[in-house]
C-alpha cells in the first residue's frame, strides 16, 4: 500500500471518529438540556401550585399544596400510617401488581402468539377476546372483591385483566407482522412449525411485545389501587381511601406521589433492559439520537 494511501485511511479514519465524538457530545448535551428543562417544568408547576394554594386562588382544602404533601409524606415515612409502615403498604401494592402483571403479561404474550400464528384460532376466538375487551375491566374489581375477598387474589385479578389485553393485542400484531420471507427461508432449511415460532417469529415480535410493556406496568398499579380502595386491609388504595374519607387532600396527593415514583422506576428500569435487548437495531432504543 502506497504511503498516499495509508495517510488517507488515517484522515478517514480520524475524520469518522471525531463526527462519532461530535454526535455522542451532542447526544449527551440533548440529555442535560432535557433533563434541565423537565426539572424547571417541575420546580414551576410546584411553586405556582404553592403560591397559589397560598393566596386561596385555588381551594387548600381540596387540592393542598406541595408543602403539606411533602409534610404528610415524610409523617408518613418517619411514624408509619394506620395500618402499618409506608414501606409494608407499598411492598404490599407492588406485590399485587407485579404478579398480576407478570400473569397478565404472560397470558397475553403467549396467547397473542398462539392466536397471531394459528389463523383458524384467531378466527374463532376473536369476537369474543373483542367483546371481552369492550368491557369497563375496572367494573369487574368488585365481581372479584365477591368472588375472592379481601386478599391478594382479588386485586391481581383486577391487575390481570388491566394487562393481559394490551399485551395481547401487541403480541398478536407482532406475529402478525413478521416478515414472510424470514418464514419462507426458515421453512426451506427444514425449521418446524415450533422453530419458526421460537426462532423467528417471537424475536420478531419482541418490540411490539416491549412496546406493551411500557403502559402494561401501569395498568397493573391501577388494577390494584382499585382493588385496594374497594376493599383491602392494607396498600396504597387503602391508604387513599382513608385520605379520602377523612377529607384529607394531602394524604391523597401523597400516595399519587408515591405511585408515581414506582411507575417511574418500573419504567426506567423497562427502559434500561429494552436498550440492552435492541443494541443491534439501528434507530432503536439503544441508539444515539
Amino acid at each position: 500500500m502506497s504511503p498516499e494511501s495509508v495517510t488517507a485511511a488515517v484522515v478517514t479514519r480520524k475524520r469518522t471518529e471525531g463526527r462519532t465524538e461530535a454526535r455522542a457530545r451532542a447526544a449527551r448535551r440533548r440529555k442535560l438540556v432535557v433533563l434541565g428543562a423537565r426539572t424547571l417544568l417541575l420546580v414551576a408547576v410546584l411553586v405556582a401550585w404553592e403560591v397559589l394554594s397560598r393566596n386561596k386562588a385555588i381551594d387548600p382544602f381540596n387540592f393542598s399544596m406541595p408543602s403539606k404533601i411533602w409534610d404528610q409524606l415524610v409523617q408518613w415515612t418517619a411514624h408509619g400510617t394506620a395500618h402499618g409502615s409506608l414501606g409494608e403498604q407499598i411492598g404490599y401494592t407492588l406485590y399485587e401488581a407485579l404478579l398480576g402483571w407478570v400473569i397478565g403479561v404472560t397470558g397475553g404474550v403467549l396467547l397473542g402468539i398462539v392466536l397471531g400464528r394459528v389463523r383458524f384460532l384467531a378466527d374463532v376466538l376473536g369476537p369474543f377476546i373483542k367483546i371481552l375487551n369492550a368491557l369497563p375491566r375496572i367494573v369487574l374489581a368488585p365481581i372479584f372483591l365477591i368472588l375472592f375477598g379481601l386478599g391478594t387474589v382479588s386485586k391481581v385479578a383486577s391487575a390481570v385483566v388491566l394487562v393481559f389485553f394490551p399485551v395481547f393485542f401487541n403480541a398478536f400484531q407482532g406475529a402478525r407482522e413478521v416478515d414472510r420471507n424470514l418464514v419462507a427461508n426458515a421453512r426451506i432449511l427444514g425449521a418446524s412449525d415450533r422453530r419458526v415460532t421460537l426462532q423467528v417469529v417471537i424475536p420478531s415480535a419482541t418490540s411490539w411485545i416491549f412496546t406493551s410493556l411500557h403502559i402494561s406496568f401501569g395498568f397493573a398499579l391501577i388494577g390494584a389501587i382499585v382493588g385496594e380502595y374497594i376493599g383491602a386491609d392494607k396498600g396504597i388504595g387503602l391508604l387513599v381511601m382513608d385520605a379520602q374519607s377523612s377529607f384529607n387532600a394531602a394524604g391523597v396527593f401523597a400516595a399519587m406521589v408515591i405511585l408515581a415514583v414506582v411507575a417511574l422506576l418500573a419504567e426506567v428500569l423497562l427502559t434500561f433492559v429494552e436498550k440492552r435487548l435492541f443494541r443491534w437495531k439501528p434507530g432503536g432504543p439503544g441508539a444515539e439520537r
